[in-house]
Order: C-alpha cells, then structure tokens, then sequence
C-alpha cells in the first residue's frame, strides 16, 4: 500500500514511460517524496554483451568524485595488523581474522590483502566468494600498499560487475546529495563501465540506463546519454 502511494506521488512529478538527460533525471529523482532514512541512489544498466562469453565480462572499479556516503567497513589480511589499523582499517590480522571468518563473522563490507598473506587467505573463498567479498587484484583489494588501498574504498570507490543477466547495479550517492553531486557519480561510473566495454564486443553496449533511490520507482536515462559510451 505505501508503495503504490509513494508511486502515485512519483508520477505527479514526471511521466516515468519516458526517458530523460541526465541532469534532468537526477532533478526529477530528487522531487520524489523522501523516506524516513536516507535512501541510496542507484544506478541500473543492462548490457548488450553475452555474459555467457568469457571474454565479455564486464567488471571493475570507481572512485565517486563525491563519495558514496556509506560508512565502508574494511577488514585487512595482514602480516602487520598494527600499521593497517593505524591507516584506517577496522579490523586487521591474518590467522586470528581468519578464523573468525571462518566461525561466521562477516561485519564488514570491503575485504583487502596483501599479496603474501593471499596465499592464505585463498583458502577462505568458499566463505568470501559468494558475498563477493573476496580480495581481488583487478578490484585493488590485493595490494601491498595497504593505506592507499583503504584510503580508496573508505573515500567512495565502488566495485561494478556484471551478472548472469547482463546486468550492473551500482549505488552512486544518498538522497541527501545535491544533483550536482549525484550527477558527477553518475557520470563517473558511465564513464568507467564504458571503458570496461570488452575489446571483442561489437554492437549495442549499454542497452537502457535507470536512476532509483531505495524506495522510489526508477527514471529512465535517454539513448543519447547512453550513445556518449
């Protein structure tokens, strides 16, 4: 019931069968009547690309011009648990954090590791891999020079990857942002999946583009933003 009130709210504001530029669909987005909490904005694509060929999938990060206002949690495998906490992480270690891990404790968002403690921590992907948490050498989350690593996801770097359906969902900011700066990540993230376009794909590429907020219906993004990737 509330959620067909609050559709019936969103199409006084704009006709939700058309679509819109940019700009003008991060206005109509930010008109939509507000939750009581903060809601997230995201970003929906679907490719044109066949994710049952293994050299079309489409994955990889961003760093949000203006953060994605969600507090990020990170946890480090490491040989040096004192110098990760003292570059921001909020937890640290390596066969103490691991068994933890494997005793169910997942409160954590972003997982990063330095390559030695990898060859441990490989053993934890049955845990990890489907929470799609597991450290990654293409994400940076595999790296050696661990505060440049969470100084990158703490300030707003988001991780976009394609699923079976050919489809990416990516937050992109909070309804408290202003356009501008919904805008900006929007954009940054197009640009990015953009250059992710597999090198053997020819054709149509990014398929249709929605703008959401948690509780809002979506606004569809017009075929000329699309045409710019």
């Amino acid at each position: 019931m509330e959620h067909s009130k609050r559709y019936r709210s969103a199409i006084q504001v704009a006709d939700l069968t058309k679509d819109y530029p940019l700009n003008e669909a991060v206005e109509i987005l930010t008109k939509f009547p507000k939750a009581k909490f903060d809601e997230t904005i995201e970003l929906s694509l679907r490719l044109g690309v066949d994710p049952a060929q293994g050299d079309q999938m489409v994955r990889g990060t961003t760093p949000l011009p203006n953060g994605s206002g969600k507090k990020v949690r990170v946890v480090v495998f490491t040989d040096d648990p004192a110098k990760a906490l003292a570059a921001g992480a909020d937890h640290a270690g390596l066969a103490d954090l691991m068994a933890k891990i494997n005793e169910g404790w997942l409160d954590f968002d972003v997982a990063i590791s330095t390559t030695e403690a990898m060859k441990q921590v490989r053993t934890l992907a049955r845990v990890l891999g489907p929470k799609g948490l597991m450290p990654n050498p293409k994400s940076g989350t595999v790296t050696d020079d661990i505060a440049a690593g969470i100084k990158a996801v703490k300030a707003g770097r988001v991780e976009f990857k394609m699923d079976k359906t050919a489809n990416i969902g990516v937050g992109v900011g909070k309804r408290s942002f202003t356009s501008a700066q919904i805008t900006e990540n929007v954009t940054a993230v197009l640009d990015a999946i953009a250059k992710a376009k597999p090198a053997s794909f020819k054709g149509h590429y990014i398929k249709t583009a929605v703008i959401s907020s948690s509780m809002s219906p979506g606004v569809k993004l017009a075929a000329t933003e699309l045409n710019k990737v």
